[in-house]
């Protein structure tokens, strides 16, 4: 029995009847479906079309111009405000506070005042110490990994300044073990002859010397005040940091800031480090008026006549005599193992903090 085998024809996409109520789907082209991928492995994006109007605007936009927005975006961003805000409001509440004290005293009394003083004054150095944590290592940045030489040069002379301000400002510092030798004179009695012996005394005919040496254990701190010795016959009326400003506290403190300063990459908290200069400066002057005005204290004439505010100036101005004689006599009453903990303390800061790789925090 022969099989009778037909021969089926495959239908084409135009002898296909389309079946009533349903539409035929189209698909995309394969090529569409599948990204394109550069030599990386990464996908191609494909660029917006621009506009020629943008891109022109673009090629005649100038260097200097893209400078300032980068600064004002930066002066604008919170970092900086933070930096700025927290002495700020430190410096104002203190100012206005302390300007209106005599009003405020007559109006709330004076354990009100001192309350309200307190208060703003506790939150302002909350505000600062926040700040500092806002700013520390942040954007932009300034310098590189290691700080310059000249940054480093100015750092370890500030913060010298600061340290050995402070130091000066402690009771002198001394070795605590002390090898002493003195010489001192005996005489020796030498008895009259026989035949001229008498009640009375006995007649001394040798002298010899006599030497004690020794260790001694001393305190480490010397608490004599040289300041009340009389000098070339008269008590001085300026002795050590008084010398240099009227307000040494406030000026180690801005030492210290501008010291750390210039080892810091980021330039929020540059400038967060350089605001005791100004707290310093402002805060001291301001004092210094309210003193002559017999308010919160009294400045006495002559006092403030041969110093300054601003240290060294009153020094190196005549204010206290011969420039050169003034430096001398400042030199000769430092105190010396003090002053040398000092600017051994800066030395080795710089050089720790100088070599660079300082850890920035994670944001």
């Amino acid at each position: 029995m022969t099989a009778r085998r037909r021969k089926l024809k495959t239908p084409t996409q135009g002898d296909r009847a389309p079946v009533k109520g349903i539409s035929s789907p189209s698909f995309p082209p394969l090529s569409s479906l599948i990204p394109h991928t550069n030599n990386h492995g990464r996908t191609k994006r494909e660029a917006p079309p621009s506009s020629p109007s943008s891109h022109t605007h673009t090629q005649q936009q100038q260097p200097h111009t893209i400078m300032a927005t980068s600064l004002a975006h930066h002066l604008t961003t919170t970092p900086l405000q933070w930096a700025l805000g927290g002495w700020t409001f430190f410096l104002l509440e203190n100012v206005l506070l302390s300007e209106n004290r005599t009003y405020l005293l007559s109006r709330l009394g004076d354990d009100t005042y001192h309350a309200i003083y307190g208060t703003c004054s506790t939150l302002a150095m909350g505000s600062v110490a926040y700040g500092y944590r806002r700013v520390r290592g942040a954007p932009p940045l300034l310098l590189g990994a290691v700080p310059t030489v000249g940054g480093k040069m100015v750092s370890l002379v500030c913060l010298s300044l600061g340290l050995g301000i402070i130091s000066q400002m402690t009771p002198k510092l001394q070795i605590p073990v002390e090898y002493y030798g003195s010489v001192g004179k005996t005489t020796t009695p030498t008895p009259p002859p026989e035949e001229h012996v008498t009640n009375g005394p006995m007649e001394s005919s040798e002298t010899n010397d006599t030497v004690s040496r020794g260790w001694k254990v001393r305190c480490p701190f010397d608490f004599t005040d040289k300041k009340q010795q009389p000098h070339d016959g008269h008590v001085p009326p300026l002795y050590g940091v008084e010398r240099i400003s009227r307000h040494p506290g406030l000026w180690s403190l801005a030492f210290l800031g501008l010291g750390n300063a210039m080892l810091v990459p980021s330039l929020p908290q540059r400038v967060w480090l350089s605001m005791p200069v100004l707290v310093a400066f402002i805060g001291g002057a301001h004092t210094d008026s309210r003193y002559r005005r017999g308010m919160g204290g009294e400045l006495p004439k002559e006092y403030d006549d041969m110093t300054s505010n601003v240290p060294f100036w009153a020094m190196i101005t005549g204010r206290q005599g011969n420039v050169l004689e003034v430096f001398k006599d400042a030199v000769e009453e430092v105190k010396p193992l003090n002053a040398a903990l000092a600017v051994g303390a800066a030395g080795m800061f710089v050089w720790r903090r100088g070599r660079g790789g300082m850890k920035m925090p994670v944001r």
